[in-house]
């Protein structure tokens, strides 16, 4: 996910702020990123999970897709039913190939500013450039893409989210989750949903890049706010159950396997018209022949990705995708423990199955655990 030696690093609107702040960058997706602020990523975790944590995501890619044609013209190339989105609605869906694999997940908001829906796609950093592309030759010539890489990102993440942003826009403490609104936060307009990636309530706030730093800086001068790298962003989202791309799914992994059946309207289930159709809809009915589950290590060892799983008499059955220390999760031993995410076989993947993960050779015991690790709090109104 890093840059390689001969192409430098880009960096997003608040590179400045994140190097003032005393954060340690790292290469990822191309871009320097901070993976940790001074606290370090067990403070920054639990800081998000019981108060407000600010990430910088302007690395990700934002597309607008413009005319009265976008949702209908997105629907041939995803599984979710944008068609039925109101106005500044959204939804997860997935791109897909013709195998009926994962190309990417993005989140997708209908506009409220374009007779018949204009479109505001969010899509993941490592995949834009190959995903503009996908959509400049797949999708009907009808609909303009306007790519708006440059436009900053930050994502607001915590139970004290909404109280914060509230006291500069009042307006989006009665969001509905999965919403968005067109607000200004001191003075600037931005574009906001209610989402994020950590299984807690939150906003994502899209704006000009000129604008982004002067905004972070308000929001973390409000006493509930700390600055939060892509360290806890990792297992904040690992211990919310949350699929990271290139990772837990892509090309090779169908969204039943996934565990992303509910990605799948049922009115595209029954007209079977997206790519991929056949493959899936037939795991569907027939069950898949492996399953994405959470895995919980015994002891304190985190089992790392690209770790093999073998069942208790040695054969092996699967390989961990996601692992590491999930600092909130419940534990035999208090608060924190090992976490994982994987793929088994579907005959192994009943929850409390037991088996091993095999670190340095050495089978160690294990069980298959119920995903997400730590309940959501997403807003609900």
């Amino acid at each position: 996910m890093s840059s390689t030696d001969s192409t430098p690093l880009r960096q997003t609107p608040l590179y400045d702020l994140h190097r003032s702040r005393g954060a340690r960058m790292v290469g990822f997706a191309g871009y320097d990123m901070p993976v940790q602020y001074p606290s370090g990523i067990i403070a920054e975790h639990l800081h998000t999970r019981e108060k407000a944590g600010l990430f910088d995501v302007s690395h990700m890619g934002q597309v607008r897709l413009h005319g009265a044609n976008s949702a209908g013209a997105l629907e041939a190339l995803v599984p979710g039913d944008i068609a039925a989105l109101a106005p500044m609605r959204m939804r997860y869906t997935l791109l897909l190939n013709g195998a009926g694999g994962i190309r990417d997940d993005l989140m997708v908001t209908r506009l409220a500013d374009e007779a018949g829906g204009g479109l505001m796609l969010v899509v993941n950093a490592g995949t834009k450039e190959a995903d503009l592309a996908h959509l400049q030759a797949a999708l009907d010539k009808s609909v303009r893409i306007e790519p708006l890489f440059d436009r900053a990102l930050l994502a607001l993440q915590g139970p004290r989210a909404a109280a914060v942003l509230a006291r500069v826009a009042p307006e989006v403490e009665r969001m509905p989750f999965m919403s968005a609104a067109e607000v200004a936060i001191h003075h600037k307009p931005c574009f906001v949903t209610r989402s994020g990636y950590t299984g807690e309530d939150g906003f994502e706030i899209s704006c000009e890049p000129g604008d982004a730093a002067d905004i972070a800086e308000r929001l973390l001068g409000e006493a509930e706010v700390a600055p939060i790298g892509l360290g806890a962003r990792d297992s904040l989202r690992l211990e919310a159950g949350l699929c990271l791309y290139g990772h837990d799914i892509d090309e090779a992994t169908n969204p039943i396997e996934a565990g992303l059946v509910w990605t799948i309207g049922k009115r595209r289930r029954e007209e079977g018209s997206f790519p991929g159709a056949d493959a899936i809809l037939s795991a569907l009915r027939d069950g898949p022949r492996r399953k994405r589950v959470g895995i919980r290590p015994d002891g304190r060892a985190p089992a790392r990705e690209g770790t093999a799983l073998v069942d208790e008499a040695g054969k092996a059955i699967g390989t961990i995708t996601s692992g590491g220390f999930g600092p909130s999760v419940v534990s035999e031993s208090g608060k924190g423990g090992p976490i994982a995410m994987g793929y088994v076989d579907a005959a192994q993947a009943a929850e409390g199955t037991r088996l091993s993960a095999v670190v340095r050779d050495v089978p160690r015991p294990a069980r298959i655990a119920k995903l997400p690790f730590v309940a959501t709090r997403y807003y609900r109104g």
